[in-house]
Formats: C-alpha cells, structure tokens, sequence
C-alpha cells in the first residue's frame, strides 16, 4: 500500500484492537503497521514503524493514552495522536487537547467516520467529537486545583487520611483542607463521592 497512512493502535484489549485493524485494513489508504496493548510500548512502537498516526485508548496499563499522546508530542512529534476510547468525557477530552492529541472521539463512531478522522489527523487538522466539545464548553475546567488532584487521587485508592498525609507529603490536616474543598466542589456527599464525581467528570487521570 505505497503512500497509505500508516497507523499504530494501542489499546489492552486485544478484541477491540482486532476490530479497528479490521475495520481500517478496510479502507485502501490506511495501513496498520503496529498494535501494542500497553500505554508504555507506544512511543517506541511508533518510532520503530514509522507510525504517522496513533489511535490512543484512555485507560491502558503501562501509561494512560492522554500522557501517551503527550510523551508523543514531546518525542516524536511526526506520529499525530487521535484518542479513540469508549471514556466520552469532556474533561479527559479537554486533557487530551492539552496534551498535543489531535483528535478525541468515541468508539462507537461509525467505521467511515473513524477512517474519516485518521485522514484529517494525518493531514494536520484537529477532530473532535461535536457533542463532547459541546459538553466541554458547557462543563468549562476542572475546578480542583493541583493539590486538590493530587489528595483525591490518592483518596481515591482508599486508605485513612494520615495514610493520604504520607504519600502526598502534607500534614493530615493539609490533607483535611483540601478533601473538604473537593468535597465542597464536586457536591459529593465524603471523600470517596468526590472522587468518583472527579473522575467521571475527567478530572482525575485513569
């Protein structure tokens, strides 16, 4: 396939990387040249198959596709990066963009579109799922600041605040302060309400 686009596809699940090799094997300008099941093996697999674009799930063990799509940009910045994830969230799709991701869309987008946004990503346009980049708007930035981030995500896992107080290194009440400002945020109920309204909102990494 001599001047095809070639692709890279990195998600976990070996069934779903199955189904987009098939689907884009498809089309007679685009070519799969490397599947990885691991956030971490994509800058390297993109770097040893001359990948122009990479489509990135979110949650992938290793490194998640957003900071994947990020070290990309830094690194090689000549394979262009569209998140393909079934996560549709305005917030992982703002941290995306923000990332150097030139596309997000979901995987329930038709197979003619998907082939669609691999051309244009390839051809150095930005495409974004119209419904998600109006819920974006809608929702605007998250509004936990860092250290508030980083306490939920450790609350996230569980564990007593002294057990948070050490991982993140604050004081238990540091700690306190900064849960209760989540919690005040996010409109949860304790804790673990504000971490799981965080993360289903993007707020917090996969």
């Amino acid at each position: 396939m001599t001047g095809a686009i070639r692709l890279l596809l990195a998600d976990d699940q070996a069934m779903v990387r199955g189904a987009l090799a098939t689907l884009l094997g498809l089309e007679s300008d685009l070519e799969v040249v490397a599947q990885v099941g691991r956030g971490d093996e994509v800058l390297g697999a993109a770097a040893r198959s001359g990948a122009e674009v990479a489509l990135l799930d979110v949650e992938m063990p290793g490194l998640d596709g957003i900071a994947a799509a990020a070290l990309l940009r830094r690194r090689l910045p000549g394979c262009r990066s569209l998140i393909v994830t079934t996560f549709g969230r305005p917030g992982y799709l703002r941290r995306a963009l923000e990332a150097g991701a030139s596309g997000f869309i979901v995987k329930d987008t038709p197979a003619s579109e998907l082939a669609d946004a691999v051309r244009r990503v390839a051809a150095g346009l930005r495409v974004v799922d119209p419904v998600l980049a109006a819920e974006s708007l809608a929702s605007g930035r998250s509004p936990l600041t860092v250290r508030e981030t980083d306490v939920l995500l450790v609350a996230r896992k569980g564990g007593t605040i002294s057990e948070i107080a050490a991982e993140v290194r604050l004081s238990p009440g540091t700690v306190r302060n900064h849960l209760s400002a989540a919690i005040g945020k996010t409109g949860a109920r304790n804790r673990a309400d504000a971490a799981a309204i965080a993360s289903e909102q993007g707020w917090l990494p996969p």
